[in-house]
């Protein structure tokens, strides 16, 4: 039996800047319940740092605590244990999905293009075992092609419904929990139902992939590789689970720093990694060189969505969009002039204290935004504390400045020029319009628990 112990601490986002202190949690024992020491016994004996995580006592339960601490190495290793093993009935299709921007933190620790850290990473996760690894920017073209729609319906539907403007973006876990744990449902009401990249890609290996291959979805145990640690806490969501196979869309999250752990404690050497190209979800297809969404440390939603609505509302053609720095370079504007009048006025907000100047406006009813990209990690996705820092918890600035400029190189490729995506609308989806693009590529976010009055809070 493995006692687990997690201390909780008075709630890090109390704290009146964004330098928060770390909990660390030892990881589980590998043991795979056979009593038999393994291979991979003395791998992943990494401690686990939830730095600028939502773990607090305001945002998690013990049991949750406990669920999230299990998404580690020797959780990932366990599985390739089992399949070593002769008991094929319990042998499982390893799937590893690997976030966009945790490309750039290969290719920049270890000296590498990007798309030679993609196949290099393919190669060395396949070499322990793993049978396929996944882009997860197809994910990221549903959840933007959503949020677009989302945005103009909400746009069209603003003097009719209370709530329907401005609309908050969902592919922020860290976000999302704040605000269904610590907020009320006047915020929540106004994010959007759109699906994070992690959870549609969760739909489509779970869903889609596992009935190309005939198989049930709890023969795959699907692992996303991740810039941040509060992707663990959103593969937990009981919204993103699949009840009749009582299997979820996501098993286990590892950060990119994890993963580098593993690589480091079996002592091996990116450059040595024979590159192997990435998998498609399509037939014996491979993925071709690495591509990228609009932003520059993130998937680039308030990009896409400016430039979608611009066009549909307004029938104006945006090339180029121009970033104003308000108070601080994490907190910018992004408006659209027609006629010598503002008519779309959309900003990004990351970090926490920029959300909570935010959250207070709205509350006060002086809210000029149409729609915001909330993140909330300080400088974005490609800063997620599961690569961004160094080993004592510091932020890297220098490895952050090489992955932005890596990342930047990366062309871009709009959502609605991605083929298979439109193919799959229609085959997969049964149309654009359809339920099961609701059921698939939506849920709902709603106030669950008021603990703390967000107005109490010190930022």
């Amino acid at each position: 039996i493995h006692v687990f112990h997690v201390s909780f601490q008075e709630c890090s986002k109390k704290q009146k800047n964004d330098d928060t202190q770390n909990t660390s949690v030892d990881a589980l024992s590998s043991n795979d319940g056979t009593g038999e020491k393994n291979e991979f016994d003395t791998l992943a004996n990494a401690k686990i740092l939830l730095s600028d995580c939502l773990a607090c006592d305001s945002c998690m339960t013990l049991e949750e605590g406990a669920r999230v601490f299990q998404q580690n190495q020797k959780e990932f290793f366990r599985i390739l244990n089992l399949n070593k093993k002769c008991d094929t009935s319990k042998h499982k299709v390893l799937a590893v999905s690997i976030c966009p921007q945790s490309l750039p933190y290969f290719a920049a620790k270890f000296n590498l293009s990007v798309n030679e850290a993609a196949k290099k990473l393919c190669g060395f996760l396949k070499s322990l075992g793993v049978h396929y690894v996944f882009d997860t920017t197809i994910a990221a073209d549903f959840s933007i092609l959503e949020s677009q729609r989302e945005f103009v319906q909400r746009y069209q539907r603003r003097n009719q419904e209370e709530h329907a403007l401005p609309m908050f973006a969902s592919a922020c876990p860290g976000w999302i929990r704040y605000a269904e744990r610590v907020l009320t449902n006047l915020v929540t009401s106004h994010i959007c139902t759109a699906k994070s990249p992690q959870q549609i890609m969760g739909s489509l290996v779970k869903g889609y992939f596992a009935r190309q291959q005939n198989l049930s979805p709890d023969k795959i145990f699907h692992v996303v590789v991740a810039p941040c640690y509060d992707k663990k806490l959103e593969a937990l969501r009981e919204d993103f689970y699949t009840a009749l196979y009582n299997s979820p869309e996501v098993d286990c999250v590892l950060t990119s720093g994890e993963i580098v752990q593993i690589m480091e404690q079996k002592n091996v050497s990116m450059k040595d990694v024979t590159e192997v190209a990435v998998d498609s979800l399509f037939d014996d297809l491979k993925e071709g060189d690495v591509v990228r969404h609009d932003g520059n440390r993130s998937d680039g939603y308030l990009e896409h969505i400016f430039k979608h609505a611009a066009k549909e509302l307004f029938g104006m053609d945006v090339k180029e969009i121009t970033y104003k720095a308000l108070k601080n370079k994490d907190f910018q504007e992004v408006t659209l002039e027609k006629d010598g009048e503002t008519v779309l006025r959309f900003a990004a907000a990351y970090g926490f204290r920029n959300i909570q100047n935010m959250v207070l406006k709205l509350k006060k009813g002086k809210f000029l935004y149409h729609f915001v990209e909330v993140l909330a990690c300080p400088g974005g996705c490609l800063n997620g504390k599961g690569q961004a820092q160094t080993e004592d918890g510091k932020p890297d600035k220098a490895l952050l400045s090489q992955m932005e400029e890596v990342y930047t190189a990366i062309p871009v490729r709009l959502p609605e020029a991605n083929l298979h995506v439109q193919r799959m609308y229609q085959d997969w989806l049964e149309g654009m319009d359809s339920k099961k693009v609701q059921d698939t590529l939506h849920t709902t976010y709603s106030a669950v628990n008021q603990t703390t009055s967000s107005l109490d809070i010190k930022w």
